[in-house]
C-alpha cells in the first residue's frame, strides 16, 4: 500500500536547507542555530521545535517600515525537521556565501536566524513612486529560501552596459549591488504587464543577479510606503 507513495518520503537530510519537491522546504533544526520564517507557513515537523510569533528582534526591525508593514515573521528553534510551505508555490533555496539578497517580503519565506537584515528603500525609483519602495535585503554566510509563483528564472545581469527589464510585479529578488532605476513606457503600455495606464519597469545594471516569478500577481508587491 506504500509503494506509490514512496517517491515521496524525505530525502536524507544534507544539508541546512532543501527542497522536497518544487512547492516545500525541509529545514534540519539544530539548538543554537535559529531560523526566521513566514508566519503560518509551516506544514509539518519531526522532533522538538518551538515557535515564537513576532519576536523581539523582528519587531526592532519592523520599526523601520515607516507604515508598520511587512513580512510577518515568527522564530523557530528546537532540533528536528521542519517542513515549510505557502500555499503551493515554488520554493528556492539559496546560501548565501558572504554576499546579500534584496529580497520583496512577499516573497521570502525563511532564512537563519544569524544573518544580517533589515528593511531598506530601494534607491533610485523615488521619483516613480512617490516617497519610494522597500525591500528587505539579507546578507552573510547562511540560507535563506524564496517563494516564485511558478519556475523562476535567474537573470545574469553580466556586469555590461546594457540594461536589464522586469516588470515589478515578476519581480523576486536581485543583488543588492545592482544599480536600479525605473523606467516609463508609452509606446508599450499594451504589451508590458497587465495593469492599465503607462507601462512601468525597473531597470537593472553593473555585477550580479536578479530573480523573475512566471507570473505578474501584484497583491502586495513592492508596495509603496511613504
Amino acid at each position: 500500500m506504500n509503494q506509490p507513495l514512496a517517491g515521496f518520503a524525505p530525502a536524507p537530510v544534507t544539508a541546512r536547507m532543501g527542497n522536497h519537491g518544487n512547492h516545500m522546504l525541509k529545514v534540519a533544526m539544530q539548538t543554537g542555530n535559529d531560523l526566521f520564517a513566514r508566519v503560518g507557513s509551516m506544514v509539518a515537523y519531526e522532533g522538538f521545535v518551538q515557535y515564537e510569533p513576532n519576536p523581539p528582534a523582528v519587531r526592532q526591525i519592523a520599526k523601520d517600515w515607516l507604515t508598520g508593514e511587512g513580512a510577518p515573521l515568527m522564530k523557530c528553534s528546537g532540533d528536528g525537521l521542519l517542513y515549510l510551505a505557502d500555499y503551493g508555490a515554488d520554493v528556492v533555496v539559496i546560501n548565501l556565501d558572504g554576499d546579500g539578497l534584496s529580497v520583496n517580503a512577499t516573497n521570502l519565506l525563511a532564512f537563519d536566524a544569524h544573518l544580517t537584515w533589515g528593511v531598506e528603500r530601494v534607491k533610485g525609483l523615488a521619483k516613480f513612486a512617490g516617497q519610494g519602495l522597500w525591500n528587505t535585503r539579507i546578507s552573510g554566510q547562511g540560507w535563506v529560501a524564496l517563494t516564485s509563483r511558478g519556475k523562476p528564472i535567474v537573470v545574469d545581469c553580466g556586469g555590461g552596459e546594457d540594461e536589464t527589464y522586469v516588470d515589478p510585479d515578476a519581480l523576486v529578488a536581485w543583488s543588492p549591488n545592482l544599480k536600479v532605476k525605473g523606467k516609463r513606457s508609452f509606446r508599450a503600455q499594451s504589451l508590458i504587464g497587465r495593469g492599465s495606464g503607462e507601462a512601468f519597469q525597473m531597470a537593472f545594471s553593473g555585477q550580479g543577479i536578479v530573480v523573475v516569478q512566471p507570473s505578474e500577481d501584484s497583491t502586495d508587491r513592492l508596495r509603496v510606503r511613504g
